[in-house]
Parts: C-alpha cells; structure tokens; sequence
C-alpha cells in the first residue's frame, strides 16, 4: 500500500512549526512522508541539517522525506498544506500542479478569508478546506523556526463537511502532537480570527505603533473600535454571527505588533494589505454597507506603500 504523502508548501513561521511537528513525527515511518517546498537559504539549511524547531527552552530537529524548491520531484500528494503569504497563493497554486491529483485535499493556513474560494477558482473539483492557525510563530534565521507564544492551535474543515479524508487529516496531526480542531462550522472560527488580525493589522500599519499605545489612547482605541464594529457588521452580513468582542485585543502584550505594520514600515513590495483590509472595503462595496474607517485607513496605508505619502 502507498505511503500518506503530505506536502507543506512555505516552511516560515506556521509551516516550519506545524510542518516540524509532522515531520517529527513520521521521520521513520512507511506509512506516511512528510515533504516540504522552500525555497534560498532556508532550503539549503533544511537539506543539510534539516529544520530546527525552538519553542521556549525546548527544541528539536525536523528532517522531511525531501525539501526541495522543485514541485516536480515531489509527485502528487495526499494533502497539500499551504502556509505562503497571501499575495503568493495563485502564483504558488499553479507552482505546486504536479503535486496535485484528483483526489488531492488541500488546507490552506494562510491570512484572510478568502483563501478557498480563490483556491477553489483554480482547482474546482478538489476538495478544498477552509483553515486557521492562532500561533506566534517565525523564521528567525535560515533553518530555524521560533513559537514565540504560548498558543499553537489549528482549526480546519469544510462548511457543513463530513469527509473521511478529513478525518485521516486530523488523527495525523494529532498523532503528530498537533492541538487541531476538525470542524464542520469553519466559517465561524474564520471569520472570528480573521476580525481580530484584520483590525490589528489595520490599527498597527495605520498608527504605526504596536497595540499597547494604541488601545491605551482614547482617540486610538475609538478607532479600533470603529473598525471592530465595521468588520463584525461585514461577517453578519455574510450570515456569520461573531460578537463584537474588544478582549482579544486587549489581552495582547503591550509590544505586539503585525507583520503588516513591519512590511509597510519596511516599505517591502509584497505586502497583505489587500487580503487584510482592501477585503473589508471591497466586501463593504459588495454589499452596499459603510466601511468608513477601513475605508480611510486603506487609503492612507496603500498611499504609505506606493510612496506617495
């Protein structure tokens, strides 16, 4: 009998620490390969030493059935695990065809809430999942990922799904040491995590500042109210019921910050911008509701990108 062969597609923060995990794991089995697809010097560390995994003070050493940057070598895949940035999802899609059969089941663990359906447009007869991950996770040096937090869950599924193919997925993330959740009402948990990044991202990038001084000025944290209240109002209409909840937030270290607010501070090309806070105006527009502060603080964060500000 063939081996499971899952493939994690972008091994930075998320998938160097999930990705890590499974391959921990089924380092010497037969029954399941672990590959990943990097890419520079990270690639080139990976093949030599394999993956370093540090969490807090402990720490251990992943080596993948193959890490390459060649799609091609790998074949098609069981499940396909695809942890890129947002920006790069169609490009990578379309790298990663030869690891892509009909019966191929794909997770995407990336920013946004959109990553299915933008899968999907691609790949229309495969079975696409909807998924999340809460981790503070990065790549801090070629070969070496860091969870920087106490909290490492993943949630996955498929609206109002069952798949047995799903059920395989889960045992062996569990069997990998994984906290994973498989549910039948993602959309819920999308969308709940996707308010929280969304506004914080949005709030960081536009103030500049990480979310202590934010939430700790009145005029501030009005603001990110409003863009609370604004990105709740977009999930009800979509007719998922989140609260409007401020906690998360507010329970955050006082210097935590977003990617996005260091990629616009860095003034990088590639930014998330549009899968983080274009997505809310542009949904806002779709339905003919008022985004007025994602509005004006995309605004000001895209003329910050293109220099014209």
């Amino acid at each position: 009998m063939a081996a499971t062969k899952i493939l994690v597609a972008g091994i930075g923060g998320v998938g160097g620490f999930f990705g890590g995990l499974l391959a921990k794991q089924f380092e010497h089995s037969k029954a399941v390969e672990v590959h990943f697809l990097a890419r520079g010097a990270h690639l080139q560390q990976i093949q030599k030493s394999g993956l370093q995994v540090i969490e807090g003070d402990e720490q251990f050493v992943a080596i993948p059935k193959l890490a390459t940057d060649d799609a091609a070598q790998i074949g098609a895949v069981d499940y396909l695990i695809v942890c890129t940035k947002s920006y790069d999802l169609e490009q990578t899609i379309r790298q990663l065809k030869p690891c892509i059969g009909p019966q191929t089941v794909i997770l995407p663990l990336l920013n946004g809430v959109d990553c299915r359906e933008r899968i999907q447009k691609l790949l229309p007869n495969n079975l696409v999942c909807d998924g999340c991950v809460y981790i503070i996770a990065r790549l801090s040096r070629p070969g070496v990922v860091e969870n920087l937090g106490n909290i490492k869950k993943l949630f996955f599924g498929v609206e109002g799904l069952s798949d047995a193919r799903l059920d395989t997925l889960e045992k062996l993330f569990q069997e990998a040491g994984v906290e994973v959740t498989l549910t039948p009402q993602i959309k819920k948990v999308i969308w709940e995590k996707f308010v929280f990044i969304s506004v914080m991202a949005t709030a960081t990038a536009y103030f500049d500042e990480p979310v202590g001084p934010i939430v700790a000025d009145t005029d501030k944290r009005n603001t990110v109210i409003a863009l609370v209240n604004e990105a709740v109002q977009i999930a009800n209409q979509k007719g998922i019921a989140i609260s409007n909840n401020m906690a998360k937030l507010e329970s955050l270290p006082h210097a935590a910050t977003s990617s996005l607010h260091s990629d616009v501070t860095a003034k990088k090309a590639n930014t998330e911008v549009q899968a983080l806070v274009g997505y809310v105006v542009r949904v806002a527009q779709h339905f003919s509701v008022g985004a007025p502060t994602y509005q004006r603080l995309f605004a000001e964060i895209q003329d910050r990108i293109t220099g014209t500000k």
